[in-house]
């Protein structure tokens, strides 16, 4: 690789991370294959030296419903390596026992929790309203800003209720608060962004943030440098907000191949790849899409070396394809570590 197409980049290290669907079909008795996979999936990029494992968070599909119970034994099996969730979607959710959930995880895993939150799915609303309960108004939107505000409060450990007679563990006009508490976990509470306006709300809130491997806007300077910007606008805003340290991640999709049939296995990405570059915003909602690096390790990481997005951020996710199997997963992230991440200044401990 040239040193010509190196970037300057800060001192510290970005931290390395992955993103995960881990599904749980293949139930046989009282076990689940594919969970039992999704343990093993952590336990091994530990061993590869990642700093998180996040996991998708989804509803009435046939991957994680309930990632923190899912996560907690994760985080039993790999002593390490941080556990989180991209995203959890707060449409779904009451905030007050997510806190409750959030903080035991917490402190179950000795402060590795790193937990991402969002909207919901907003385009199949009348779909998950039969199973979640209709939106008064119809307003998501501000049903799930209502929540994230309450879900604060409570991890921050400010009063969210008030014992209105004297009760068994408190008495009359005692101010309540969620038990347990987590001191730290407050400052590792990100949101999911899509776009330049949430974004910098994000940073309003003085959260951390997380970018994906889709822009929910068509930037015109290209997918990477409109990310960039999004997190330079995040940073300022909260910089104003809060005295804490700002936060940003940034996932891509790659395909790894050393050989052909390693390619032929994980084809059907570059052609949907191929597809998205020539159809941006060809689609019912405005999106652009990354594209996905590929080849060998040095490749992916020529292709990835002057990633405007990476650069600003302070962890680089790998996001992994769905549907494939274990031992395809357990590749990709052993190629990216072991041929792709010693060619990049910016993962360099």
């Amino acid at each position: 690789m040239s040193d010509s197409v190196t970037q300057p980049v800060s001192s510290a290290p970005k931290r390395l991370s992955f993103l995960a669907f881990v599904e749980h079909t293949r139930v046989s008795s009282d076990h689940s294959l594919g969970l039992q996979e999704g343990l093993e999936l952590f336990e091994y990029a530990e061993d590869l030296g990642y700093d998180t494992g996040y996991v998708r968070h989804r509803h009435l599909e046939t991957y994680l419903s309930s990632p923190f119970t899912f996560l907690a034994a994760a985080a039993q099996r790999a002593q390490r390596i941080r556990v989180g969730t991209s995203v959890t979607p707060l449409r779904f959710e009451q905030p007050v026992r997510l806190a409750e959930d959030a903080a035991t995880l917490d402190l179950l895993t000795g402060g590795r929790l790193e937990l991402g939150l969002s909207s919901g799915y907003a385009a199949t609303e009348s779909t998950f309203a039969q199973a979640f309960g209709k939106i008064e108004g119809d307003d998501v939107r501000a049903l799930v800003d209502a929540r994230l505000d309450t879900f604060l409060a409570a991890v921050e450990g400010r009063t969210i209720a008030t014992a209105e007679t004297d009760l068994s563990f408190a008495q009359a006009g005692a101010e309540l608060t969620v038990q347990p508490h987590s001191p730290g976990l407050r400052d590792r509470v990100a949101y999911g962004a899509g776009g330049g306006t949430s974004a910098t709300k994000t940073g309003k809130r003085g959260l951390r943030l997380q970018l994906s491997t889709l822009n929910t806007e068509i930037g015109e300077l290209g997918f990477e440098e409109t990310q960039a910007g999004y997190i330079r606008s995040y940073r300022d805003e909260h910089a104003k907000a809060s005295a804490g340290t700002s936060f940003a991640s940034v996932s891509r999709a790659i395909v790894p191949f050393d050989t052909p049939s390693e390619r032929a296995e994980l084809e059907w990405l570059l052609e949907r790849d191929a597809e998205r570059a020539a159809n941006v915003g060809g689609g019912p909602l405005p999106f652009q899409f990354g594209r996905v690096a590929h080849g060998t390790g040095e490749e992916i990481a020529q292709a990835l070396v002057d990633d405007a997005g990476i650069h600003a951020a302070d962890e680089l996710v790998i996001a992994l394809p769905f549907d494939y199997p274990a031992e395809t997963q357990r590749r990709i992230l052993r190629q990216f570590a072991e041929g792709a991440a010693p060619h990049l200044p910016y993962l360099k401990r």
